[in-house]
Formats: structure tokens, sequence, C-alpha cells
């Protein structure tokens, strides 16, 4: 997200809480839009296709069919995702910005080619039962969505964030209208109507694209792809975080005791999708929080403390902008878990009401209550990750990832083996554990932070 904090410092400039407020609803809108668009849309597409698609299981099936694209898609590109997004800020840094559109044709071609190779082989090794349609929007759903993610962080690392929310915006309007139009079709109808809406979804990104960079001589370069040119690091790091972040539920999907089959060998959860699902929309607060303390006030003495290194300035004024740098940082995480707290408060006494209303059974509110107090910590664990990158300190998010990875899987395992009182706590306890490691890794490396600086020189 380096570079949006120059737009809320555009709105907080105007010292006034309707500035203050235009601040935070900003970074609300951008941290959290496109994944309460595609959530909003896709429940949408449900609730509306009552009473017309039957059976009612293909609505279920549709639901979880599209779940599993997402989250596939996610862990799929999570190789690629930092590191492209790195390099391709490297290149626009360094005036390179020539070699930047045939990059990004070639990792689309990449990855459009992997993501149908890999789909198609999944569809023919476990999904024999299903119908061809189904298959054929299944392998086209999910080399479409890889594509997207991979233009959404080209975007992102070109500073496009209000961009991506738009074409997010007018991508699942045609979402929900292509799907109500075919429903009459069955769940294969509204899987249709999911994929002609990413393909525009897709084609508004890439025209974006094109508009910023035009074609030239140059259709496809693989530079990215050379030894150096990508940080092995963080190719790691998006892997590990996307897989982390779902193993609890892929886990959840297939234990027998904990699931349902829905679609070929397709599972979900009921038990535990419902409370996750909604703990999920508590954290809009939190990240805009994350993105106006941490782009703003950490960003502007991180800036300040490098300037100085750089330009020569004295010991003292160096060692104050790190202080200043550390208290903002303190600072920032405080007000994330400020607001956490306070969301997770609201839940905590309106929980009871928001089941009733929504029609679930009141049974869910001890996993409501974990899971919303899990998913601050994962805005928590957010904000520490992005400090780390601004620090440069790549293998400390690696060897982070990787402990949220293995103790999410252990911890869910475990309370899935304790019993129903313990669902949840996995996910809640590895967040925790992750959190703070991370917390007890960032307050030594701020410490030593000068010295660290110039020792690296």
């Amino acid at each position: 997200m380096a570079g949006i904090g120059f737009e809320l410092r555009k709105l907080l400039e105007k010292d006034s809480y309707f500035g203050l407020f235009q601040a935070y609803a900003y970074a609300g809108i951008i941290s959290s839009g496109p994944w309460v668009l595609s959530i909003i849309g896709i429940l949408f597409v449900g609730f509306l296709s009552l009473g017309v698609v039957f059976p009612h299981a293909a609505i279920v099936q549709f639901q979880v069919s599209v779940t599993y694209l997402i989250m596939s898609s996610l862990i799929l590109t999570g190789f690629i995702q930092l590191g492209f997004t790195r390099f391709i800020a490297d290149s626009l840094f360094s005036k390179k910005d020539e070699i930047v559109l045939p990059n990004f044709a070639a990792v689309l071609l990449l990855v459009t080619s992997v993501s149908g190779m890999f789909g198609m082989l999944l569809l023919h090794l476990f999904f024999g039962s299903t119908s061809l349609s189904y298959r054929m929007l299944m392998v086209s759903g999910f080399v479409i969505l890889c594509a997207i993610w991979v233009a959404t962080i080209f975007l992102s690392g070109m500073k496009q964030y209000k961009e991506i929310v738009l074409m997010f915006a007018a991508g699942y309007a045609v979402t929900v209208l292509c799907a109500l139009l075919l429903r009459t079709e069955g769940m294969e109808g509204l899987l249709l109507g999911f994929v002609v809406g990413h393909v525009v979804l897709l084609f508004g990104m890439i025209t974006l694209i094109l508009r910023e960079f035009p074609l030239n001589i140059r259709t496809f370069s693989f530079d990215f792809m050379r030894p150096g040119a990508m940080y092995v690091s963080l190719l790691w790091s998006g892997f590990l975080y996307n897989l982390a972040v779902w193993a609890d539920k892929l886990i959840f999907w297939f234990h027998p005791d904990t699931s349902q089959a829905i679609i070929g060998p397709l599972r979900a959860s009921l038990i535990y999708d419902f409370p996750i699902f909604l703990a999920y929309l508590e954290i809009i607060p939190g990240m805009a929080v994350f993105l106006v303390r941490i782009e703003t006030d950490f960003v502007e003495y991180y800036d300040k403390f490098y300037e100085a290194v750089r330009e020569g300035g004295s010991l003292d004024h160096i060692m104050n902008m790190r202080d200043n740098m550390l208290f903002t940082v303190r600072q920032g995480l405080f007000e994330i878990v400020k607001i956490q707290a306070i969301a997770v408060l609201l839940v905590f006494v309106l929980g009871a009401k928001l089941l009733t209303w929504l029609g679930i059974s009141t049974l869910y509110l001890p996993l409501l209550y974990v899971d919303v107090v899990a998913v601050g910590l994962q805005v928590v664990l957010l904000g520490v990750l992005n400090i780390f990158f601004y620090l440069d300190k790549r293998h400390i998010v690696v060897f982070l990832c990787a402990l949220f990875l293995i103790s999410n899987v252990a911890l869910t395992a475990l309370s899935i083996y304790l019993g129903a009182s313990f669902y949840g706590y996995g996910f809640a306890l590895s967040l925790l554990i992750t959190v703070l490691a991370g917390m007890h890794l960032l307050s030594r490396k701020l410490d030593l932070l000068e010295y660290e600086t110039f020792m690296l020189q």
C-alpha cells in the first residue's frame, strides 16, 4: 500500500473532523472495498436466487464453488504477488517504464498458463462426477481470478487504489446482473454469470494498465524471471501468508466430523463458515486505522530517518527521528488494537441480536466471539508485517508467515480433537503467537535500527 499515505495526508491536512472522517473512510474503502464488494455480490446473488433456483442446494453449491475458486487462486498466485509488485515498483523507481508492460504481459501469460493446466488437472482427477459445463466454468473462473489478482497487484504497484475499487464495483455489478439473468439455468447459470462479470473486471483492469503504459514493440519480456530480479523471500511470504489464512478453513472443510459434501470433492463446514465470515466483516475499522496510522505518521518519520542517514544528518537528529518512528509504530499498533477491541466489545454486546436477525442459531455465538478476537489479531499482524516490509526485513516476514501457518495447522487440528467447545481457538491462538513473536522481533529491530542501517552500508 506504499504511496496511499500521500492521499491520506492531503485529507488530514484539512485539520477538521470532516477531513479526519474522509481520511478514515477513504482508508476503509481502499483497504477493504474489493473484498467487501465481492462478498456482498456473491451473497446478493444467492439471496435473489431464492425461490427461482431449484433445488435450493444449487445456491449453496454455487457459493461454495466460488469460495474455492477465490481461495485456490489466491494461494496459487501468492507466489508471484509480492515479488512481482516489488519488481514493478523498483522498475518504476529506476525510470525503466519501458519494461513494465512487457513484463506484465509475460507474467499474465505465465499465470494463466500455469493456472489453466493446474485447474484442468485437478478437474480431471477429482471432478469426474460433475457435468462438463460445470468443469469448464470452474477452470475458466479459476484462470480469470488468477489473472485478476495479478492485475490488481500491478495496479497497486502503480498506486491506482481508487481505480481498483471502482473496477471491482463495476465487475461485481455485472456479476450480479448476469447471474440474475441466468439464474433460471440453475447453478451453472449462476456460475456463468460469475465468470462473465469477472471477465469484464479483468478487461477493465487491463484497459487501465494500457492507458497508463501504451503498447510498444516488445510484447513479452521475462526480465522478472532473471536471477535476482525478484526476491525469493517475497515469493515465499505471499504464498505462506495466503496458505496460512486459509489453513484452518481447509482443515474444517475436509475433516469428516466438521464438514458436509457439497458438490464433487468440494466440502463446506456449516458450523465454522458462518461465524468466521461474520467476524471478517468487523475488520474494516481496524484496516482503516491501520492504513491511516502506518501510512501517514510512521511513513513520515521513516522518510525523515533515512533522509537524515543519506544526507549526513547529526547522530542526535538521526536518533531523534528513530525515536519518533518508534513512537509512531507503538502508537499505530495501539490504535489498531484499541479500535479492534471496540469492535470486539460491540460484537459481544450485539452478537446474539445479530445472529437472531440473520436467522442463525445463537449456538454459533461462542465461536463468533473467538473468531472476532482472531481476525482482530490478524489486523495487528498485518500492521506488524507492513512495518517489517518498510524496514526491508523480508526474512523475518517469511519466518512469521511460516510460524502462522504451522501453528494454525497444529492448533486447529488440536481444537477439532478436543471437541466443539474449542473450535476457533486454534486460529486465534496461532495469530496470538505470531503477533507476540512479531512484536518482540520488531522491538529488537527498532532498538538497533540506526546501528544496523549504518553497518549494512
